[in-house]
């Protein structure tokens, strides 16, 4: 009687949990409509990048001086280092993910794991020559980044970066603007 509750209560709860967790797996698509960066070079890309501007959320609030980090593990994924300051806090904080391709290496469509099997979008959409420069949006309207090699962006680059996300329908009053030191 007792293993036979125990068994409801397991069978119950897998059927809640189980397409969560699936769906949660499940493949990152590029979003539709959207065009990534076509001859994308992981090498070119790899190294450190400086957040020069996002749309908050949970894991970034009330962070400044935010890096991105990216390096090539042996199986071919990327290893990203992302570090920041919090400033509520006041300490620094990191956290270690993994991207892997969505389909070609040679286009900008990854996908990102901070959290085991849990994947989220990440797609290049515009680049500036020779690696400098870089808009990324996520899966969906909630997430974007402009990212530069140098602490600051040109306001030439910037305003291409802010048409693009713009013509794509981003809601640009959310972009938070870090600083650097």
């Amino acid at each position: 009687m007792k293993n036979s509750k125990i068994l409801k209560v397991v069978i119950g709860t897998s059927i809640i949990v189980l397409p969560f967790f699936i769906n949660s797996c499940k493949s990152v698509k590029v979003p539709t409509g959207l065009s990534v960066f076509e001859n994308f070079d992981v090498k070119s890309y790899s190294g450190k990048w400086y957040e020069i501007a996002r749309f908050d959320f949970k894991h970034e609030k009330d962070m400044d001086q935010v890096t991105a980090e990216y390096s090539i593990n042996d199986d071919g994924s990327i290893k990203v280092l992302n570090k920041g300051f919090d400033t509520k806090k006041n300490e620094w904080k990191e956290s270690e993910g993994k991207a892997k391709f969505v389909g070609s290496p040679n286009q900008g469509a990854l996908k990102v794991s901070f959290f085991g099997p849990f994947y989220a979008g990440y797609n290049i959409v515009a680049m500036e020559p020779n690696y400098k420069n870089a808009l990324i949006f996520g899966e969906n309207k909630d997430y974007i980044w402009l990212l530069s090699r140098e602490k600051k962006m040109t306001e030439s680059v910037k305003e291409k970066f802010l048409k693009i996300a713009r013509d794509y329908g981003y809601d640009l009053d959310r972009l938070v603007w870090t600083k650097h030191e």
